[in-house]
Order: C-alpha cells, then structure tokens, then sequence
C-alpha cells in the first residue's frame, strides 16, 4: 500500500514488457491480489464488531448481522478447497481457490469473498466452458463449492458435520455484477448447479451480495469514530488507498499486463494503456429478498 500510494513501484525492465520474464514483486495495475491483500490484512487489524456487519449488510442489501462479539473469527486469503467430488460433476475439476475466506462459531458461518479490480468475474472455468450444459463461470462454481462445504447436499459423508450458514460476496470496483443479480435468484442459481436436486434448502435468502469499492470507503468512514486511536490511522491510510485504485483502474480489458503502474504520461512504452481517473461508481444494490437476523 505505502509502495504504490508514494509512486515507488519503479518499472518494469525490457524482459518483463515483452513477456519473457515475470517480476512477482512489481505492482501491476491490474493485480486484484495486491488490492486483496491490503484490504483484509488491514480489516484483520480493525475491531470486527464495528465493520463486519456493516460489510454483510451493505452487500446482501438487508439487515441480516447486528454487532456482536465474533467467536472464532477468521479471516484467511486465498483458500485452496479440496477437488469438487466427480460424481457430482459431468466434467474433471481441479481445486477451487477463494480469494478471502472469512468463518465464526455464532452461529457457525462461512462467508466467501471473491475480489476483483481490472476484470469482472470470469464467464469460463478451468476445464468449462459451457459444453456440458451448465453455465461455466466463476461465481456458479464458488456457490456450489460452498454449498457443498457448508453441508447442503444431502450426500454420503464419513463425518456427518453440522450445517453451516454459508454466504457468497463479491467486492468490485463498481456494483451491479450481472452474475450476482442472476444468481441472487434461488432458482436460476439451481439450474446453474449439477445435482443440484440434492439441495433440498439452499442457505437463508439473500446470500450473495456485492460491495463497490466507495461502499466499503464510506463504511469504514462512517463507523471512523468509534476505532481506536491507532485504528483511526489505519482506516484513514484504508481508505485512501481504496480511491487511489478507483482513480487509477485501469480500463476493462484495455490494460497491457506488462505496463507499471507509475509509468505515466509521457513515460508509458507504447504497449501501455491509459487509465480512466474518474471511474463510475454503483449506487444502488438489487432488491433483495427479507433474511431474518441472525442470533
């Protein structure tokens, strides 16, 4: 966060432009994992009680979470979740990986995060693309891989867990996902699931929501007050860096993967983009169905 709000990324050297070599320690404009990384290392740092459930609510578009004390919270990035059972595939599927998994104990709850910056959520999955007759995108298969780890199918289990309560969010630059108006509707996002019959209840209605990145600055700017002196900094610094990426996204698939992000001007190689500095911002979630509050 300090390397890219103070312009001290540096550049990119002529191997890592044309492809040739990749720099994983060069800030790109387009990496969402960096953004991921500074957002919810720094929510770890920030008392939950004033933020967590202003960030359900504000996503799933109802009062779902009131302030509680979060038994057994965690808060960990990029999940890898073991292979979805072939059985309840047409198609072979590798492993799934959650950009940020949050879980706590009361009740038991699991919340996936899917972060996006320079693209939306992706139509096509490794190994799908449409062809067995299920939609292939990522936000149908993060559902299904919840589902199925919050105990909603009924299915063989050696261990019999307990159900959890399962929540699906995805954090963007601008609202209004399409995949997250189409699959706020229970019955498409069954159609959009294999075997989905062995679902017989699907989690409380809404469970997938999305936040805009200026949802989450006036979040945390509205509940400011309330944190810690040494909070506060980190807020302040939070929030700053959230409109510091909305100022410099870069446009939607426009972007060169090998350009910095502090060459500007005059300076950028040719391959390079130009960024939009005033991006549009969502105002308003889709309607969304009553969801009881949780005890």
């Amino acid at each position: 966060m300090i390397t890219e709000l103070h312009r001290k990324g540096g550049c990119l050297c002529q191997p890592a432009r044309e492809g040739k070599l990749r720099c994983p320690l060069i800030v790109r404009p387009t990496s969402e994992d960096v953004v991921t990384g500074h957002l919810f290392q720094s929510l770890k740092v920030l008392n939950p009680c004033l933020w967590l459930p202003d960030l359900l609510n504000e996503a799933l578009g109802v009062v779902a979470y009131h302030r509680q004390i979060f038994r057994g919270l965690r808060i960990e990035p990029w999940v890898n979740k073991p292979t979805y059972p072939r059985e309840l595939l047409p198609w072979d599927e590798g492993s799934t990986q959650v950009d940020v998994t949050i879980t706590w104990e009361n009740p038991p709850t699991t919340a996936y995060v899917e972060m996006k910056y320079g693209s939306d959520l992706s139509q096509t999955t490794s190994r799908n693309y449409g062809q067995h007759g299920f939609p292939a995108d990522q936000l149908s298969r993060n559902a299904r891989v919840g589902l199925l780890e919050c105990g909603y199918f009924q299915i063989p289990r050696l261990f019999e867990g307990k159900k959890r309560d399962f929540l699906l969010l995805v954090i963007s630059p601008e609202k209004d996902q399409p995949l997250v108006a189409r699959y706020r509707d229970p019955a498409r996002l069954r159609t959009a699931i294999p075997h989905s019959d062995l679902i017989p209840q699907l989690p409380r209605l809404p469970f997938i929501g999305e936040l805009g990145y200026h949802d989450l600055v006036l979040l945390l700017r509205r509940q400011r007050r309330w944190f810690t002196s040494p909070e506060r900094i980190l807020v302040d610094q939070l929030t700053e860096y959230l409109e510091f990426k909305l100022a410099t996204r870069p446009r939607r698939n426009l972007v060169d993967a090998h350009t910095s992000l502090f060459q500007a001007g005059l300076e950028a190689s040719a391959g390079s983009k130009i960024v939009d500095p005033y991006p549009k911002q969502g105002d308003n979630h889709a309607e969304a169905e009553s969801r009881p509050a949780s005890s």
